[in-house]
């Protein structure tokens, strides 16, 4: 069967052809390190499969400016091929991706080398994203636009987080699709709405803390607050609106995830931490509020059971007394000393506190897991055990 339209059709093969290529299956598997990188480093391809019984063989035949290249795999029901690569959840932070669109697009560029980096090192990629610079601009022009054009309804905090997902999705994809496409590896990059169900009693809705959208005047604010929203004052500069950070529960497109991770695609989801939403029987209706990217991307590395999770901010590693004259790095502890650490204040409250917690959240679920918290400049070292801090149970 033939595959990709550059290609003619070729009938099936005949009964005696497969059972004469069957020692040849026998001897390409045991041969196949050499033609495994084949599989993922051409965008011109063409699948060739026959098959006899449960026996199944598919060449791949790669064009390039000098030669052609077969890389065979044996397909055995039920069982996955790649069982040489690493699950891992990549957790980016606003460094990765700028502040304004301009920036965005150029921070983009040096991300998707480090995510290409990744692929390259034979890791199956999941990403996630903050999204706290994006929400904040695009509720603040469309709540401009409602100030401007009043017959345009404000955009509910949910729709801002849709939209938010969206952009920085669409540039994190393109981006790493040309990267990988520029080293000669055609692999899938997809971004995926998703939404994520939170409590709607959570205490996190009785005391907001996320700052969101522009700062007001007295009177803008005074109508927030009858609308029944929250802000707080910034002495000088004005009041802005806060939003409750209620905890994940549980990611809505979970298995539209699993599906896509295990057809071998790099998948984009929960953007921001995801939509949130809140579950009124067989309707998700959306909540105001925003959910901490770092703890969706420790719910989502362990409902994947992935090997790896990779948190990445805008420091090389974890630091003790961070910001004083005794700072020094920590390269690697255990779960059960970043619990110790927690009550001493050692990790900064909405920095790095969340990673920490999330990867406490994600080890607990997955013991046998790795975290590796570095920035976007050491992650190709911090992988090899060079650089970063790693956390283990």
């Amino acid at each position: 069967m033939i595959s990709h339209l550059p290609w003619p059709h070729v009938p099936c093969f005949p009964r005696f052809f497969c059972l004469a290529m069957q020692p040849v299956v026998w001897v390409l598997f045991f041969c196949q390190a050499p033609f495994r990188e084949s599989l993922e480093r051409s965008s011109c391809c063409v699948n060739i499969k026959f098959s006899h019984g449960d026996l199944c063989l598919r060449a791949v035949c790669h064009k390039s400016a000098n030669r052609q290249r077969a890389a065979p795999l044996l397909n055995v029901p039920a069982r996955r091929i790649n069982m040489s690569k690493k699950k891992v959840v990549v957790s980016l932070g606003h460094d990765a991706l700028g502040y304004t669109t301009e920036a965005q697009r150029d921070a983009v560029m040096k991300t998707a080398k480090a995510l290409a980096d990744l692929v390259e090192a034979d890791c199956q990629l999941t990403i996630t994203h903050s999204n706290g610079p994006q929400v904040s601009m695009i509720h603040k022009a469309m709540t401009e636009l409602r100030r401007v054009y009043i017959d345009y309804t404000p955009a509910p905090m949910c729709v801002c987080s849709a939209m938010s997902q969206g952009y920085v999705g669409y540039d994190i994809q393109n981006s790493l699709r040309a990267e990988l496409l520029s080293r000669g590896i055609s692999k899938p990059v997809s971004t995926l709405l998703t939404q994520v169900t939170v409590d709607p009693y959570d205490e996190a809705f009785y005391e907001p803390t996320k700052v969101i959208g522009r700062y007001m005047s007295k009177e803008d604010a005074e109508t927030e607050i009858k609308k029944g929203n929250y802000v707080r004052e910034y002495p000088g500069r004005g009041f802005r609106r806060v939003v409750a950070a209620p905890k994940p529960i549980e990611i809505v497109e979970i298995e539209a995830i699993r599906a896509l991770v295990n057809a071998n695609q790099v998948v984009i989801a929960c953007g921001g931490g995801g939509i949130p939403v809140i579950e009124q029987q067989h309707v998700l209706k959306g909540a105001s509020a925003v959910i901490e990217k770092d703890a969706i991307a420790g719910k989502l590395a362990s409902d994947l059971v992935c090997d790896e999770l990779i948190i990445l901010t805008g420091v090389e590693c974890v630091y003790k007394d961070f910001g004083k004259e005794t700072q020094s790095p920590v390269r690697n502890m255990n779960a059960a000393e970043a619990k110790e650490m927690i009550p001493a204040k050692e990790f900064g409250e909405g920095t790095m506190l969340p990673k920490i917690e999330a990867a406490l959240a994600y080890l607990e679920k997955v013991p046998s897991g790795k975290v590796i918290i570095t920035s976007i400049d050491r992650v190709k070292d911090a992988i090899k055990g060079k650089a970063g801090t790693i956390i283990t149970a």
